[in-house]
């Protein structure tokens, strides 16, 4: 994802267990209730402390909100990212891209499904910095995933004439409507047939004499 927002602010040595715990809460419980929906009192009262105390740590909505979606960009890399490129490059890191970011799903890494897709939902029709920054995540996903398709591409394991920005649309739409039905429906099947939707679009995709019969 992006890179974290520098927030140029040095903060206690002292106040970063605390501040990381009340972190913690706070991404967790905007990834149920929206990012524009919480405040400082909100979450003050969810964590059980004083809403001056919060203040100490956040000074405003705006700072409040970038320090969640710093946190969120950190878990999605940790629990995305980072397992799905331990793959070799080509068409195993497309796949493991795919699988980690439906394994992040499954385990319901955040309560309210990928905070990302609630994000683009929830400020997609909006302007201003918040949709900037949802795009801007949104962007960067469709091209690890078309970046690694293209690899594959490269490296002959894709037919040379294969549609890459098709295959890239085919494979975020696979996990994203995983995600979302997963929510809605609270339905984890969604997440297999998810999976057999990537490998039909995969194979597809391969050379002729690649493809299964």
């Amino acid at each position: 994802m992006s890179e974290p927002i520098d927030l140029d602010r040095p903060r206690r040595s002292d106040g970063e267990q605390t501040y990381a715990a009340i972190l913690d809460t706070a991404v967790r419980l905007a990834s149920v209730e929206g990012l524009g929906g919480l405040s400082i009192g909100r979450l003050a009262q969810q964590v059980g402390v004083s809403k001056s105390g919060l203040y100490a740590h956040f000074r405003s909505k705006r700072r409040l909100q970038l320090d969640i979606i710093r946190q969120a960009r950190a878990i999605f890399e940790r629990e995305v990212i980072a397992p799905a490129f331990e793959a070799p490059e080509g068409i195993r890191r497309l796949e493991s891209l795919c699988e980690a970011y439906l394994s992040y799903v499954e385990r319901r890494v955040f309560p309210g499904g990928c905070f990302f897709a609630g994000m683009m939902a929830e400020f997609d029709a909006q302007s201003g910095s918040a949709h900037d920054e949802a795009a801007a995540d949104q962007r960067e996903w469709i091209g690890l995933i078309d970046g690694a398709a293209r690899r594959a591409q490269a490296l002959g394991e894709l037919a040379t004439d294969a549609d890459i920005a098709q295959l890239a649309f085919d494979l975020t739409a696979a996990v994203e409507h995983a995600n979302y039905y997963s929510v809605l429906f609270g339905d984890t099947a969604v997440v297999g047939r998810a999976r057999v939707a990537i490998a039909a679009a995969i194979a597809r995709a391969r050379p002729a004499e690649g493809r299964e019969p």
